[in-house]
């Protein structure tokens, strides 16, 4: 975030982008969910570490190769229904432990 700041001797100090680790180096953790969900079942895969645009280019490919629908926020992605399995052989294929 960038705040305008008065002071002449104000020096702007970027933020180091974070960035992702390798899929291997990555520890998910895949479970189902139905609580906090209107009783509809949810494969919720948590423990992603790295960038935005990566978590969601994740859930792209994991909702597209399911069929599903879902979403990606806070290091967390939710795939709609009962996936784990298909999610599990998703992951290990793309180098996920």
């Amino acid at each position: 975030m960038l705040v305008y700041s008065t002071n002449p001797d104000f020096k702007f100090d970027e933020e180091e982008e974070q960035t992702t680790p390798a899929p291997s180096e990555q520890r998910l953790h895949v479970q189902i969910e139905k609580k906090g969900r209107g009783g509809k079942t949810a494969t919720v895969v948590k423990g992603f570490v790295g960038r935005d645009e990566d978590l969601e280019a994740l859930a792209r490919t994991l909702k597209t190769r399911c069929g599903v629908g879902g979403s990606a926020k806070d290091g967390e992605i939710i795939i709609q229904g009962e996936n784990m399995n298909k999610v599990k052989e998703i992951l290990k294929s793309l180098g996920y432990k």
